[in-house]
């Protein structure tokens, strides 16, 4: 590894929020804002009674007349979304969803109580799956050597495996959450209505891998992998699968539905605070989503889970950019204490994790100074304002 690398352009940050230029999923325009932050001034502007009605349309075109099936899925983790997707469509809809769980093996004690927890308080079935422990553990591994990321398959499992069971449970209308694309980055507007669909899944949930990338790979195998492959054009189209976002339709702020969810349903959030981000309600389905998974996306992209919060918060009105810089200041880089055990769990040194973790530094964020991988900071470019 050389000394010095070659400085790449200087960065430019939101000057609304605090998301860097290179941040997935974003643009940054001419005038310093972000496409994020432009799309986040649409909400104020949305009839959301009328966007709620269009959901209401949607619902009972595929509610189950005879009560012969459900009349909808939501794939769960068990989060604070998954409870307030559940509330919206059993509660205030009066739906008889099907929630369906890819269980990836890490969860927290608190997320595991909350998943469990959510057939009982909101009376519904719920399909549970998992890979086994071995096949997690090399794909772990696979992930990490492939792309940077040791939870690749969560993503790939939540965004295939309900899927594949609404199309087995014969179920067609399946509710996500909030389209992260969107409502993060600003790539889409709120008024294109966006569904999910084979191409966002592969594109977006599975930055661009897919199931075969995976066999031979750490020894993984064609039958390690049957949860990750996505039914054929013809299966779907047969069920007539459609993906719905409930975030295009209900004025979608997590830090109120997070809240109303802890008070009205028992949510639980994180006993202990995190080390990268301030929020104790984000992610509770893996130990390792909010510490060295996301130590990776600071590694890659020079970015963590505290810029994506205070963004998110900056824009909702909940804290000021300012109070964003400093959070960020003080959490992004920090190399989490559960690294210890992803690496016992999946049997890799340090050493080794930091070599394969630095090959997939964005040459466009990242350089080196002195032996020392170095970047441009957001308080930097505050200070240069």
């Amino acid at each position: 590894m050389p000394d010095h690398t070659p400085r790449p352009p200087q960065m430019r940050y939101c000057k609304r929020c605090t998301y860097p230029e290179r941040a997935v999923f974003l643009t940054l325009g001419d005038d310093g804002v972000c496409s994020g932050c432009r799309v986040n001034s649409e909400k104020p502007k949305i009839d959301w009674e009328e966007r709620g009605e269009m959901l209401r349309e949607i619902l009972e075109e595929f509610r189950s007349r005879d009560g012969s099936n459900y009349d909808c899925m939501i794939p769960v983790s068990g989060g604070k979304d998954s409870y307030f997707q559940t509330h919206v469509i059993k509660n205030v809809y009066k739906m008889n969803p099907l929630l369906v769980t890819y269980h990836g093996n890490n969860y927290m004690p608190e997320g595991m109580r909350n998943l469990i927890n959510m057939r009982k308080v909101f009376g519904v079935d719920h399909i549970f799956f998992t890979p086994s422990i071995q096949a997690l553990v090399k794909l772990n591994v696979a992930g990490f050597k492939l792309h940077g990321d040791m939870n690749w398959h969560a993503h790939c499992g939540i965004a295939t495996y309900p899927v594949q069971a609404a199309v087995k449970q014969k179920v067609p209308l399946m509710i996500w959450g909030e389209h992260g694309p969107t409502h993060l980055g600003g790539q889409h507007s709120l008024k294109d209505l966006i569904e999910k669909n084979a191409r966002s899944r592969l594109e977006h949930s599975q930055h661009g891998l897919d199931w075969k990338d995976f066999v031979g790979v750490e020894g993984l195998t064609k039958q390690e992998m049957l949860w990750a492959m996505y039914p054929p054009d013809d299966e779907i189209e047969k069920v007539g699968v459609r993906q719905i976002f409930l975030g295009n339709y209900v004025y979608w702020d997590e830090n109120i539905h997070g809240e109303a969810m802890v008070k009205d349903f028992g949510f639980e959030k994180s006993e202990q605070p995190f080390e990268r981000t301030y929020r104790r309600f984000s992610n509770l389905d893996d130990m390792h989503e909010n510490g060295i998974h996301d130590y990776m996306k600071y590694i890659k992209f020079g970015y963590g889970r505290a810029t994506d919060h205070t963004s998110k918060d900056i824009r909702a009105g909940h804290m000021t950019r300012e109070q964003g810089v400093e959070i960020v200041r003080r959490m992004d880089s920090v190399k989490p204490r559960d690294l210890s055990r992803w690496l016992d769990y999946v049997h890799m040194s340090e050493e080794e994790f930091d070599r394969i973790a630095d090959g997939f530094r964005d040459k466009r964020v990242w350089w080196r100074e002195n032996g020392k991988w170095v970047k441009d900071n957001i308080w930097d470019a505050a200070e240069r304002v």
